[in-house]
C-alpha cells in the first residue's frame, strides 16, 4: 500500500445526471433504507454547540453564523483499518481527545468502495451514527486517489452520494467531502466533476457542506506547477463550498505554506488530510513546520483534520502497533510522537 504524494453561491440547477435514489449505475447496489429521524447530539458535544454548518465568506460557520475552526482525525482506509474505529477508539477520540470531527477515509479503490458498494457504504452510515452518537461532526470522505481524475468514479460517487445525502440529510453534522486527491488532472476537468456532484448532493440534503478536492494532490495545483489562480479564477459556482488543501511538513515546505496562506484569504479552505511527516505519511516528524501550519490554521480558522487513527506501522498513524487490537485508547501511553503532538493540539485548542 503506497501513501500518495499529497492527499461550492446559487444552488445548482438539477441535471440530467442526477442519480435518483435506487439507481444502481450498473453496481450491485441495495436500494436504502427509509430516512429515519436523527437522533438527538449529546448536550454541550461540538456538533450539539455549533448546529448545521455554513460558508460564511471564506471561513467556516456555526448555526450562529459565528466562524469557528473544527479540529479532528481521519480514519485509515476502511478496507484495511476498520478495526481501529471501534466504540472504545471513538469513546476516545470525542472524549479524551475532545475531537470535533470524524472523517471517514472510504478508498474506491486499493480494494476499497468498487471491490463491495455495499459493505462499504454500510460501513459509512455506521460511522456517520457512531459520530453522531458521540457528537462530533462526520466527515465524509470519497478518497479517489489513483486514477487521480475523480471523473473516472463519477457514476460510483453519484451512487455513494445519493443514498448518504439520502439516508443522513436530517442530520446537522454531516460535510461532504467528494474527492480526495485529484492528481494529474486539471482544475477545469475536478471542478467539471463537482458540477456533477454537487446536485446530486443537494438534491437530498439542502445544507450539507461540501468539500472540493483541489488539483495537484489537494495542493491548489502547487505540485503540478500551479497555484491557487487557478481556482480563484474559476471557482464552482454553488453555496456553502469549500476547497480542501493537504500537507505533509517534512516534505511541504516554504511554497506549500504560502499557498495556503494566500488561498485562504480569498476562497473557503478546510485542510482534511495533513501529517507532521514525509509524504509517505512516515519517516521523521518535523513538529517545528507543522506547528507553522498550525498557528496559520488557528489564526485564518482554518478547520483541519490529521491523518490517522490507526496502528499502521508508519509514524503517521497515531497508534502504536498492536494497539487497536486491544480496547485501550486513552490517554499517551498508546501512542507515538506523532500521536502525542496531534492529541494535544486537538485537546488544548486555546494553546495551540
Amino acid at each position: 500500500m503506497a501513501r500518495h504524494t499529497f492527499r461550492l453561491r446559487a444552488v445548482l440547477a438539477l441535471t440530467a445526471s442526477l442519480v435518483l435514489p435506487g439507481t444502481t449505475l450498473g453496481v450491485a447496489h441495495a436500494a436504502p433504507e427509509p430516512v429515519v429521524a436523527a437522533a438527538a447530539l449529546p448536550a454541550g458535544s461540538p456538533a450539539a454547540v455549533n448546529g448545521q454548518l455554513r460558508v460564511c465568506g471564506t471561513k467556516l460557520c456555526n448555526s450562529a453564523g459565528k466562524q469557528i475552526q473544527l479540529r479532528g482525525m481521519s480514519t485509515h482506509g476502511t478496507q484495511w483499518y476498520s478495526r481501529c474505529v471501534t466504540d472504545a477508539s471513538l469513546d476516545a477520540l470525542a472524549t479524551d481527545w475532545r475531537a470535533d470531527v470524524l472523517r471517514i477515509s472510504t478508498y474506491v479503490q486499493e480494494g476499497g468502495y468498487e471491490t463491495n458498494p455495499r459493505k462499504f457504504t454500510d460501513l459509512v452510515h455506521r460511522y456517520v451514527e457512531e459520530a453522531t452518537e458521540r457528537g462530533m461532526y462526520a466527515l465524509v470522505d470519497w478518497h479517489q486517489l489513483s486514477p487521480g481524475d475523480p471523473n473516472h468514479n463519477t457514476a460510483l460517487a453519484k451512487t455513494f452520494f445519493t443514498e448518504i445525502a439520502q439516508r443522513h440529510r436530517d442530520k446537522t453534522n454531516i460535510v461532504y467531502d467528494i474527492a480526495n486527491e485529484p492528481n494529474e488532472v486539471s482544475w477545469s476537468a475536478v471542478k467539471s466533476y463537482a458540477e456533477q456532484l454537487v446536485p446530486v448532493i443537494r438534491a437530498q440534503d439542502p445544507d450539507g457542506v461540501v468539500l472540493v478536492g483541489t488539483h495537484g494532490w489537494a495542493s491548489f495545483g502547487v505540485s503540478d506547477g500551479g497555484s491557487e489562480q487557478d481556482v480563484i479564477r474559476d471557482p464552482i459556482r454553488a453555496s456553502n463550498i469549500m476547497y480542501t488543501f493537504h500537507f505533509y511538513a517534512a516534505s511541504h515546505r516554504e511554497e506549500y505554506l504560502s499557498a495556503l496562506s494566500r488561498a485562504a484569504d480569498a476562497l473557503p479552505v478546510f485542510v482534511t488530510e495533513f501529517g507532521t511527516q514525509d509524504y509517505t505519511g512516515d519517516g521523521g516528524d518535523d513538529f517545528a513546520m507543522a506547528q507553522r501550519y498550525l498557528d496559520l490554521m488557528r489564526s485564518k480558522k482554518i478547520s483541519w483534520v490529521n491523518w490517522n487513527f490507526s496502528d499502521d506501522f508508519r509514524s503517521g498513524a497515531v497508534f502504536k502497533e498492536g494497539t487497536c487490537s486491544g480496547s485501550s485508547f486513552s490517554g499517551t501511553g498508546v501512542l507515538k510522537p506523532a500521536g502525542v503532538w496531534v492529541r494535544e493540539r486537538i485537546r488544548s485548542a486555546d494553546d495551540f
